[in-house]
């Protein structure tokens, strides 16, 4: 069993960086807008610690973690916007200390868990990698948004492996997802880290592949990004297929974002 660790460090530390980008914030700077529709860099914060307190008590919880499972169920179309309103609308001051105590909160369970532990969610049960793994995707997504409100230019590093692994593995999530058949046969992905390394997941000899730099992977599989502004390259029709269909993300596909240029197809899908 692989250990769960490097997966959690480099949460903090994506969080961290994001923390930097967010903690001198004036109030006007707080309530600017985001990619997201309806939501300002506070609501982007607010979603990130609503997600952490929800995950923190689906690990040391499970069975209150199943009443914020039903209060989901009753509301599908609303919930997280809906999280993500009521921490937006406290003072910036709060919100930023209740996001820091939410996460620090959820490192320390994440790394307290026992070996082998799985805990509930709003898909299917995850591990504490997995889990770590669905909170760095989340957060780094969430600080792109941030960051492109602000004028911020971020620099991508090699925790980006975390993203790119769970976008691979969602393959066949995001085929179902769509009402599609996954694919029988695997996929061969490789993708050039932002440290040079390239990271390849698949059969070596697969038919279908996908290539390119792992920060246009991972823009693509958070739909930050639509596929005509970045340089994948697919071979074989599923493996083009899923690059206008692919997402990390649980729940539904949301509204998607255009291409840049104008005349290209427009947008897919696209999730906050």
């Amino acid at each position: 069993m692989a250990d769960p660790t490097p997966v959690i460090d480099d949460l903090r530390a994506e969080s961290g960086e994001l923390d930097l980008i967010v903690a001198e914030l004036s109030p006007e700077q707080w309530a600017l807008p985001t990619a997201a529709p309806g939501w300002t860099v506070a609501h982007q914060i607010a979603h990130l610690a609503w997600t952490d307190r929800s995950a923190l008590v689906a690990v040391t919880d499970p069975d209150a973690f199943r009443a914020l499972v039903e209060k989901a169920l009753a509301a599908p179309d609303s919930f997280v916007d809906e999280g993500a309103e009521e921490g937006a609308a406290l003072p910036p001051a709060e919100l930023l200390a209740a996001w820091r105590t939410g996460r620090a909160a959820l490192d320390q369970a994440l790394r307290a868990a026992p070996a082998g532990a799985r805990f509930p969610w709003y898909g299917p049960p995850m591990s504490v990698a997995s889990m770590a793994t669905a909170r760095l995707m989340e957060t780094w997504a969430h600080a792109l948004d941030v960051a492109d409100a602000l004028g911020v230019v971020r620099t991508p590093t090699d925790r980006l492996r975390h993203v790119a692994r769970l976008g691979v593995r969602t393959r066949d999530f995001s085929f179902g997802v769509h009402g599609l058949t996954p694919p029988a046969d695997e996929f061969r992905v490789e993708l050039t880290a932002p440290s040079g390394e390239v990271w390849a997941y698949g059969g070596e000899h697969a038919a279908q592949r996908v290539t390119g730099p792992a920060l246009d992977f991972c823009l693509l599989v958070t739909q930050r990004a639509h596929r005509h502004d970045l340089a994948l390259t697919a071979v074989g029709p599923d493996a083009d297929r899923w690059l206008d269909i692919a997402q990390a993300f649980a729940g539904p596909p949301g509204v998607g974002r255009p291409p840049k240029e104008a005349g290209k197809e427009e947008g897919k899908e696209d999730g906050r």
